[in-house]
């Protein structure tokens, strides 16, 4: 971004938040609670204009996510509960590193943390009775999840397309974790309360499988050549 651009940008981001602290000062409007998400979004901005001008600025989604996540958890803080609000960060983050893999497929490795930030953001919005074992599960049967999905992921190696093998160990060590912790907790599992984190379980458990299908399909076309 040019120098004459960003010195604009940051002219007005000065001039707003000088005009909603003098309206402040004058009792006109209360801007205290505005100057904070309005700061945040025009940074975000700021960050999400250098994402989309160069394809070389994938890096600025991040930045850019978690400015944009700071200020919607305080809107969201100001309109809804604190548990509501604590998921909109994590939210967006998992957006960013979802937006630095759709510009740069070789930036594979961003749908781990894109993956771990929507788990967060499950978690957090689990209600207070499901604190503890039953939290514990759906963060390690959705970390399993994530590397689940990346071994359907096609990267390019010595010049020819192949799917990664590694991310299922990591996915079945977590999936073993995550149905160690399920048994113990069987007893919440079983109330009707925890459809939801049966749910969680069997599409944890299939996309395990499809992983695992997917590698001894990959496995039996390379003899086969």
């Amino acid at each position: 971004m040019k120098t004459t651009t960003t010195s604009i940008i940051a002219g007005v981001i000065l001039m707003s938040m000088g005009g909603l602290l003098l309206l402040d000062q004058l009792d006109l409007l209360r801007s205290g609670e505005y100057v904070p998400p309005l700061t945040f979004t025009a940074v975000g901005a700021v960050f999400l204009g250098l994402f989309f001008k160069q394809r070389e600025n994938w890096w600025a989604a991040i930045p850019g996510s978690v400015f944009l996540g700071l200020a919607a958890t305080v809107v969201a803080s100001q309109l809804a509960t604190g548990l509501t609000a604590g998921t909109m960060l994590f939210v967006f983050m998992a957006c960013g590193f979802g937006a630095v893999y759709v510009r740069e497929r070789a930036h594979w490795w961003a749908l781990i943390p894109g993956g771990v930030m929507l788990v967060l953001a499950v978690v957090v919005a689990l209600p207070q009775e499901w604190q503890g074992l039953p939290a514990a599960t759906i963060f390690m049967l959705g970390l399993a999840a994530t590397f689940a999905v990346l071994s359907t992921v096609r990267v390019h190696v010595d010049g020819r397309t192949e799917r990664m093998k590694w991310p299922l160990i990591p996915a079945a060590v977590l999936g073993l974790l995550g149905g160690i912790l399920a048994f113990q907790s069987a007893e919440q599992f079983i109330a009707g309360d925890f459809a939801a984190v049966t749910l969680v379980l069997l599409v944890g458990a299939g996309l395990l499988l499809y992983g695992y299908r997917v590698s001894n399909t990959d496995r039996t076309r390379a003899r086969g050549r």
